[in-house]
């Protein structure tokens, strides 16, 4: 495992991510107010300007374990060439397909307000505060659901949102992953707007070969202040990559909820939109 933090939660975070990175995707199919923690950079998006292609490196084979259930021992999903969008439209039918409904994700949740937004791009600049511009060049295009499980029996309102990304190459798609990484060391402090704030940020990227239900994944855990959120609470947010198309899961925490039961939520949340995503590649 690739490990992109520093300080005395490294082994906390890496050890959460951990849960992350091996839920769901195809390894585990069974046959029978602001954005979430945003995309990325005004950077991101592009192709590679080194002449790489992202996943011109040769995946190891999978071995399917004879375990019931177990998940391979490395992801082996192919897009059809058919399959991956060519242009804005398609992009567009790709990310509202995939992208995560109210009775897609966990029981109980309801539909946020606003519940969709897409054909803008989260950018970062050096004060650390959000904002937002047209899509960039390279990418199709973006989208984004909010969903909540309601305040209810004593505890508070959890937040999560699921965000789809298509883009022109799987070398944008690639530098969305590596660029997303050094954002929380550029800005450990960011401002979402409306009074939201994350604190002590801390990322870590997946060496390819802990994951087992994308071709790229990272996670991201720190704190969420805001509005109602009845003060500082956990934080988790997960991004993947399969071919050129990216997702993005986040969930803030409320109270009575602890960061393992965020973890669950965004674990769960994470592999059924990499599924959604396989089911409209393949």
């Amino acid at each position: 495992m690739k490990l992109m933090l520093v300080g005395t939660r490294v082994v906390a975070v890496a050890t959460a991510g951990v849960l992350l990175a091996g839920c769901g995707g195809s390894g585990s199919k069974d046959k029978g107010g602001p954005d979430p923690k945003p995309s990325g950079s005004a950077k991101q998006g592009g192709p590679a300007t080194d002449g790489e292609k992202a996943g011109a490196s040769k995946k190891p084979d999978p071995k399917q374990s004879t375990l019931p259930g177990a998940l391979p021992s490395a992801y082996d999903f192919t897009p059809n060439p058919e399959r991956v969008p060519k242009n804005a439209a398609q992009a567009r039918k790709l990310t509202r397909n995939a992208a995560l409904g109210e009775n897609d994700w966990t029981a109980g949740m309801v539909r946020h307000a606003p519940y969709e937004s897409g054909g803008s791009w989260p950018v970062l600049p050096d004060s650390c505060v959000w904002t937002r511009s047209p899509l960039p060049s390279g990418i199709l295009d973006s989208f984004t659901r909010r969903l909540d499980i309601p305040a209810q029996g004593g505890k508070g309102r959890v937040q999560g949102a699921v965000t789809v990304t298509v883009h022109q190459t799987e070398a944008g798609a690639d530098r969305e992953i590596k660029d997303t990484v050094q954002e929380s060391f550029r800005c450990p402090e960011q401002e979402l707007g409306g009074g939201q704030r994350l604190s002590g940020l801390m990322s870590l990227q997946f060496d390819q070969k802990d994951v087992r239900n994308a071709d790229a994944s990272l996670f991201e855990a720190g704190k969420y202040s805001g509005p109602e959120s009845g003060g500082v609470q956990d934080y988790v947010w997960s991004k993947s990559r399969i071919g050129p198309v990216t997702t993005a899961v986040s969930v803030k925490g409320a109270k009575g909820y602890t960061n393992t039961d965020l973890l669950r939520i965004a674990a769960e949340g994470g592999a059924k939109v990499l599924y959604r995503v396989e089911l409209e590649l393949k």
